[in-house]
Formats: C-alpha cells, structure tokens, sequence
C-alpha cells in the first residue's frame, strides 16, 4: 500500500526536472527583456539579423498564439537554443507540451519537432559546432544550465 508521501516522491516519466534561471539573469536580464524583447521581436528571423530567431508557439492553456524571440543556432537538420531563463519558461513548456513549435531566423521558416531538453554536457557536440567561442562564453557567464534541442526541416513555401 502506497501513502500519500510516497505518490509525492514517485517520478513522473514524462517529468522534467526545474531547471530555474541564475541569479545574474534574474536580476540583470529578466528586467532588460521587458524593454528589449518588443523591439528584438520586430527585428529576429530575419535574413540579416542573426541574433535573435522567432519562435511561433501555441500556449498550452490559452491556445494562444506566441511569438518569442530567442537565440537559436543550426548545426544540419537541428536547432539548439540556450534556454537562459531555465526551462520553467512559457514558451519552452509550450514547445514541449506541442511537441514542436514554427522557427523563423536567417529569413526562412522551419517546422522543429522533436523538443529535447539537453544538460551542458548532452549538448556539447552541439554547441561546439553550432556556437562561436564567444557564445559558449556567454552561456557560462549567464549561469546557462540547459539547451533544447529541436529537430527541423523546411517549411512549404
């Protein structure tokens, strides 16, 4: 017979572990994005800005319709994003309870598919090939504990 403690320590195969956002970013990032996410979201995707990529989302409650600006690099045939604000974020739970998401960067639209939450050290092939050594610097400095990984091909014209 199983208590009631014991169903609250039991393991959800479907889980997945909080990984929240570091100090640095909670205090210095959270804040900027509230200014600077309204003017990237104009500006990410696009052909000429590479910073930043769009991701269409669909809310998970709402069924709303999102588009948040992240970082997003390609190596082949997948997209890996630096999750800076841990994967407790909106959109990332969105992306995970879909099972994709649309991303729109460099000026052409993909369907990703296939979310996969990755440690430093899962994504690290990844990220040495899809990431300048500046980058890889900045996920260190900003506490960055996990990337998502997503399978992608072309979106039909």
């Amino acid at each position: 017979m199983s208590t009631d403690s014991d169903r609250t320590t039991m393991s959800v195969p479907d889980a997945l572990a909080p990984i929240a956002p570091s100090a640095f970013v909670k205090i210095v990032v959270r804040p900027m994005t509230k200014v600077l996410n309204p003017v990237i979201r104009k500006f990410a995707g696009r052909k000429h800005f590479h910073m930043a990529a769009q991701v269409r989302h669909v809310g998970r409650h709402s069924g709303t319709a999102y588009i948040t600006p992240v970082g997003v690099r390609r190596d082949g045939d997948v997209a890996v994003i630096a999750l800076t604000f841990g994967n407790r974020s909106d959109w990332s739970q969105n992306v995970r309870a879909a099972g994709g998401c649309a991303i729109r960067m460099g000026g052409e639209d993909f369907i990703a598919t296939e979310p996969h939450f990755l440690s430093p050290e899962e994504a690290r092939p990844l990220l040495l090939s899809a990431f300048s050594p500046m980058e890889r610097a900045s996920f260190r400095l900003l506490g960055i504990k996990q990337f998502l990984s997503l399978r992608i091909t072309p979106a039909a014209t």
